[in-house]
């Protein structure tokens, strides 16, 4: 007897687990010898973060990605997106990345939080949490979700926006 997937939201199914292949690479971020290395294992990363559950909510994805700058067509793929799979992280990570591009960076800050609700170790809504907490003012509260990026990846180019805490002048 087969045993369809279960069912979520306006019948998109339950995303890909990949967390048996998650699971080395985040481990190789935190050994990586220089940038070019973990910048190769986070594109493999994105290679299960955009695997959509479905064919369906896979070309909303792919759609709006390639019309990334169209944001009105973007938001437009990427709100039907996350109608349809409401439990899928990447929906909420692009929406909030289309967002920024925009410069709405308060409407991208709750997709990123839910994206973290979904995939805590999430590098890209991590790193992009930090950066847009940078353009919305909040510098303390970015300087934390800046240091929670880079303990999952100590490589990220957004390294260089960390600011040393107060009192740790040398």
């Amino acid at each position: 007897m087969l045993f369809a997937p279960p069912v979520l939201a306006d019948g998109c199914p339950t995303a890909p687990d990949h967390r048996a292949e998650m699971d080395p690479l985040y481990q190789a971020l935190l050994t990586a010898p220089d940038e070019m290395t973990a910048r190769l294992i986070t594109n493999e990363m994105w290679g299960y973060w955009d695997n959509a559950p479905d064919e369906a909510s896979q070309s909303m994805l792919d759609e709006a990605m390639r019309a990334r700058f169209d944001f009105v067509f973007a938001l437009e793929r990427l709100d039907a997106l996350i109608g349809y799979c409401p439990f899928y992280a990447e929906g909420y990570n692009q929406r909030a990345f289309v967002n920024f591009l925009r410069e709405d960076f308060e409407a991208a800050l709750p997709d990123l939080e839910r994206a973290l609700e979904l995939n805590p170790r999430h590098v890209g809504a991590l790193s992009g949490r930090a950066v847009t907490l940078i353009a919305l003012g909040r510098d303390d509260a970015a300087q934390v979700a800046l240091r929670a990026a880079l303990a999952v990846n100590p490589w990220l180019p957004e390294r260089a926006l960390l600011k040393s805490p107060v009192g740790d002048d040398l």
